[in-house]
C-alpha cells in the first residue's frame, strides 16, 4: 500500500469510492452521491482543503482521508473501501495525514461522526480522538434519527 497526496485525477476513483460508502449506507454522514468535479473541490483543490491523502494498492485508491475547514475548524473526513476496513488502511492515512497538519501549524482536529457507525467510532476512538460533545437528535433526510459524536484529536 503506497499513500500519497490526492491530485486532481484521483477524484474519479475517489467519487467512486465514495458514492460505493455512501450506497451501503450506515458509516457516513454524505447522503447524495458526488460527481468527481465535486469531489476535487471539496477535498483535494478546493478553497477550504487543508490536505487529502489516498492510499492505493497497484493503481487502485482503497482509501482516502481529507482535512478542510468547516465552520471555522479543520474537519477530518475518512472513506476506505469495505473491502479493506480494519486492515490498517486507516491508520496508514491517518499517519500522513498528521504529519501534514502539524507541517501547516494545525494544533488539533475534529471529526463529526454518526453515533450509529460502529467502524467509524471505533476507528477514530483507536487514533486517539476524544468526545468533544453530541447531536442526539441528528437527523438524516429521510427522518431517520441517527445521532451524531463531535470529537477532537489534538496534535500539539
Amino acid at each position: 500500500m503506497i499513500v500519497r497526496a490526492a491530485i486532481p485525477q484521483d477524484a474519479p476513483a475517489m467519487a467512486d469510492l465514495l458514492n460505493r460508502i455512501i450506497a451501503i449506507g450506515g458509516t457516513t454522514a454524505h447522503e447524495d452521491q458526488k460527481k468527481p468535479d465535486a469531489v476535487c473541490h471539496d477535498y483535494i483543490d478546493g478553497p477550504d482543503t487543508l490536505t487529502c491523502v489516498v492510499a492505493e494498492v497497484g493503481a487502485q485508491i482503497i482509501g482516502w482521508q481529507a482535512v478542510g475547514w468547516h465552520d471555522g475548524d479543520p474537519h477530518i473526513g475518512t472513506f476506505v473501501s469495505p473491502d479493506v476496513q480494519a486492515k490498517g488502511t486507516g491508520g496508514a492515512l491517518f499517519a500522513q495525514t498528521s504529519m501534514l497538519c502539524l507541517d501547516k501549524g494545525i494544533a488539533g482536529i475534529f471529526a463529526t461522526i454518526r453515533a450509529d457507525n460502529v467502524p467509524g467510532l471505533a476507528y477514530y476512538a483507536r487514533l486517539g480522538f476524544t468526545d468533544i460533545g453530541a447531536e442526539p437528535d441528528y437527523a438524516l433526510k429521510s427522518g431517520q434519527v441517527v445521532g451524531r459524536i463531535h470529537r477532537k484529536f489534538t496534535l500539539r
